[in-house]
């Protein structure tokens, strides 16, 4: 054929190895334009820089082949786009959990980190507006906005306190468990998933954890050493309350959670308090 590149030259325009073009042809993203039947020599037509040039962008991004092939076939642009713009978010909330990652390691790794504070609180039954549910450790987050964006819808503003979660110590352990998040409301409705429900009373170790929550595990962490030492074991659901939260401000810095365990002191016997029920809608 007339015109044709050469791979060594297709590879030295493209700045793709030869090598790396041969793995292309193979995995069917950049067929040659011609392949010698005796010699098996690769040839590319110029038009075919563009792709390759394509092909190459994406897979920097780690954009997967079978992705890399759906976006090369389609003649729709705005398939095109719906592809790369879904795999642009996954590479955001990759990059965002490895920042977290650095946070809470520079913590633990801080020659003298700040000792956190520990308050004992005795905290009465409350009954307040509630949505539960058995859920994943890992579809928490997720599960967690839509039941407070419908807490949100269901009871009128604004609310004489702040939301709160409780969360069964199995969601930690096993990977899941039970989970609570509710709302204060002086007469919580029965509306969709959203049901009355009675905290007990209980006693509290509350620390408040600041800023984002990717490090959250780490103030966690700082509690429960300070109840080894004080000889004090967690008793039941561990509960959180969100004084200041995503919700409120987009200013992570200003986030505050109360992290609050239950416990008993070691020797007296263990209260049994499992996650409250919110009915069946849960």
């Amino acid at each position: 054929m007339s015109n044709a590149l050469g791979i060594g030259e297709f590879a030295r325009l493209t700045h793709l190895s030869v090598r790396t073009l041969r793995r292309y042809h193979e995995a069917g993203l950049l067929e040659p334009a011609d392949v010698d039947e005796r010699s098996g020599y690769r040839r590319y037509a110029a038009d075919q820089i563009p792709t390759a040039q394509v092909i190459h962008r994406l897979r920097e991004l780690d954009v997967p082949l079978a992705d890399v092939r759906r976006i090369l076939a389609t003649p729709d642009p705005g398939v095109r786009a719906d592809l790369v713009g879904a795999h642009l978010g996954r590479l955001e909330a990759q990059l965002e959990r490895t920042r977290g990652a650095v946070r809470s390691l520079q913590r633990l790794l801080a020659p003298e980190p700040a000792p956190v504070r520990v308050e004992l609180r005795s905290v009465p039954a409350t009954t307040v507006a509630g949505i539960a549910a058995d859920v994943g450790l890992d579809e928490v987050l997720a599960w967690y906005a839509g039941a407070m964006a419908e807490l949100d819808a269901c009871l009128p503003a604004p609310l004489a306190g702040p939301s709160g979660g409780v969360y069964d110590d199995a969601l930690f352990t096993h990977g899941r468990g039970r989970a609570l998040v509710h709302r204060p409301c002086d007469d919580p409705p029965s509306l969709g998933r959203v049901r009355p429900v009675t905290l007990p009373a209980v006693e509290l170790a509350v620390a408040t954890h600041v800023g984002e929550h990717d490090d959250i595990d780490v103030t966690y962490g700082e509690v429960g050493a300070w109840l080894v030492a004080s000889s004090l074991v967690v008793a039941g659901p561990i509960r959180e309350t969100y004084l200041v939260g995503p919700r409120d401000t987009d200013d992570a810095s200003s986030w505050r959670t109360e992290i609050g365990w239950p416990v008993f002191a070691l020797t007296a016997e263990p209260p049994e308090t499992p996650v409250p029920d919110a009915g069946p809608a849960g």
